[in-house]
Parts: structure tokens; sequence; C-alpha cells
């Protein structure tokens, strides 16, 4: 018999995070599929499935540091435009340390990713467990599987082509504890279908526009096919319910979708990354929020396009005397309330599905 490796108290305290929560499990025994655009959703969710081992070329070879510069030219600008202020830390920074910048930059973004699907792959279970009908039951367990294959692909790109990984950014990981701890079925929907996974698709077409390595480039492309579906399915859910809330119930939503959305962009402050320079984030941060400079400001307010226009599908933009539409005004990103929504978009990423098929 093979003996059973023991494990290190250490390495289970570093990998393992408990959040506790106490939720209600529902069942129904109402079998009756009666919500039709979720069983369309549902229908094209069992046809677009793909495969990270079979669908995706693993042969490719990946220069990171080329992906870096490419990825670089959007991500690096918003801080370099520090490098003349006396008092930063980066006024000494030359080509090697930025490219170095960039290149621990895509690490963390993609490790970031990566942790955000797991915490999708969690809340979407919690979704089939608590959601009370069975339309929504059926497409929440597909979207674990989507999930199951995101961290997966992510977790491979990082180890067979970036051979690095960061730990989960600080904000990221508090807002994920908050969401699974929070014993409202509509919150985790909230959190995770409208605020992150909208965010990250956000992200994952802003690098996947950038990018001109084929494997990182095709790699998103599937996931936000795979995105831009859930992200439909919460709109979809969320409509009805909010429907029926009062004005007291919706503002309570409004607050915690602001929330979320502020700590969302502390996430990309890159505080991991700048940590493992050698510099202090907290100083950093504090000289953009002094100098603000344009490129911070486009690389921020880009990052809610997706949000604010299904917030506004929602309703939730105009509920309780329009609390959430002044708040996204005071941060400047009211302009993308008419951009298209989740539902129109996802209509253009799911020509994968076709490509994949030809």
């Amino acid at each position: 018999m093979t003996a059973i490796p023991s494990v290190d108290a250490k390495t289970v305290d570093e990998t393992i995070h408990t959040v506790t929560s106490n939720v209600d499990t529902i069942f129904t025994w109402d079998y009756e599929q009666c919500r039709t655009p979720l069983i369309k959703l549902y229908e094209k969710a069992k046809t677009s499935q793909w495969n990270v081992s079979t669908d995706l070329d693993w042969s490719i070879d990946v220069d990171p540091e080329k992906i870096a510069q490419e990825l670089g030219m959007g991500t690096t600008a918003r801080f370099s435009a520090l490098e003349g202020i006396s008092d930063s830390p980066l006024r000494n920074f030359g080509d090697k340390e930025w490219l170095q910048v960039s290149v621990e930059i895509q690490n963390s973004l993609l490790s970031q990713f990566m942790h955000g699907e797991q915490g999708a792959l969690l809340c979407t279970a919690r979704i089939v467990e608590t959601v009370p009908w069975i339309d929504a039951k059926y497409y929440a367990a597909t979207q674990v599987m989507d999930e199951a294959r995101h961290v997966e692909v992510f977790a491979r790109y990082l180890d067979e082509k970036l051979s690095s990984q960061y730990r989960i950014n600080d904000n990221l990981k508090s807002l994920l504890d908050d969401i699974l701890s929070d014993s409202r079925w509509d919150i985790t929907y909230l959190g995770m279908q409208i605020m992150v996974e909208g965010l990250a698709l956000a992200a994952f077409g802003m690098m996947q526009q950038i990018t001109t390595e084929p494997l990182l480039k095709k790699l998103l492309r599937y996931v936000m096919s795979d995105e831009a579906r859930h992200v439909a399915f919460g709109v979809l859910s969320l409509k009805e319910f909010y429907a029926g809330l009062s004005a007291a119930e919706l503002r309570e939503r409004q607050e915690f979708a602001f929330d979320t959305a502020c700590r969302l962009q502390q996430r990309f402050m890159q505080a991991e990354v700048w940590e493992r320079m050698g510099v202090d984030p907290d100083q950093v941060r504090r000289l953009l929020d002094a100098n603000n400079p344009p490129e911070q400001q486009i690389f921020q307010t880009m990052l809610f396009s997706k949000i604010v226009p299904n917030c506004k599908k929602l309703g939730l933009l105009d509920a309780a005397d329009g609390w959430l539409r002044e708040k996204f005004t005071e941060t400047g990103v009211i302009q993308f309330e008419d951009w298209a929504d989740t539902g129109e978009e996802y209509a253009m990423l799911d020509e994968v599905t076709k490509d994949r098929a030809s």
C-alpha cells in the first residue's frame, strides 16, 4: 500500500481559505420551465462548452516579455506618469525596471483573473443551491462547469507559459468573502454575475484587443463568450426579482453595487506588484490619487463600461431617487449608461461558437 504523504500545516494555512456563511438550501418541486429567456440561455450553454485541452494549441511558444511589452502599453503608462514627481518611488526607474513592471503586472492580472474565476465557481455553485427557480438552477449548473474550465485555463497558462503566479489581491479576496458570506441569494448574483463578471468582461476585452499572442488571444475570446452569457444570466434573473422589491430594499442593492465597484477599482492598483518590486504600494496609490494622470482616468473608467449599462437595465440606476445614478455621475462613469448591455453584446461574442464549429 502506498503511504499517504503528510500535509504540512503551514502549507494548508497558506492554500486553504474558509468563508463561514449561513444560507438556506432551496429545493423546488415545481419543474415547469416558464422563463423563456433563461430556457434559451440554458440551451445555448449546453452547446457552447469548450475543452481547455483540445480546443487550444498548447504547443505555441510564448514570450512573456513580448506579451508584457504589448500589454504594458495600456497598463504601465498610468504609472510611468509618476516618474517626473520628485518624491515618487518610481523616479529612478529605467527601461529595465519598466519592463519588469510590465511582466509583473501581466502575471498579476492573469493571476487575479484565475482567483476571481474560482470565486465565480463557488458563487455559481451557491446560486444552484439557493435560487428558487428551476430554470435558474439548470443554467447555473452549466456555469459551474464554465467557471471550473476558466480556473483551469488560467492556471495552466500561468504555469506552463509564464511560470509565475501571484497570491489573491486583498481587495478581491475580501470582496469574494463578503459575497459568499451574505445569505441573500440575489446578492450573490449581483456581486458576482453583474459586478465582478462585468468588470472582468471589460478587462478581458481590453487585453484581448491589445495582445497579439495567439494562445492568449484565443483563450480570452473563449472565456469572454462564456462570461457574456453569465452576465446576461444575472441580468435576466435579477431584473425579474428587483421588480418586486421595495425602495428601501433597492437602495441596499444600490449601495452594495457601488461599494463593490469601488473595491474592484482598487483591485487594479497592483499593490502586490509594487510589493514585489520593493516599492510601497500605498505611496503609489497616494501619488495617483493626487495627480490623477489621464491614462489612469481612462483605464479606471473603461472598466465600468459593462457595469453601468447592466445596472441601468436592472433598474438600479434610477431606483430609490436615483442614488446610484448620482454616485456614478460623481465618479465620472455615467456616460456608459447607454452603451450596449451584455444581452446585446452576447449575440456578438457568441460567434465564437460558430467559428469553432466550422
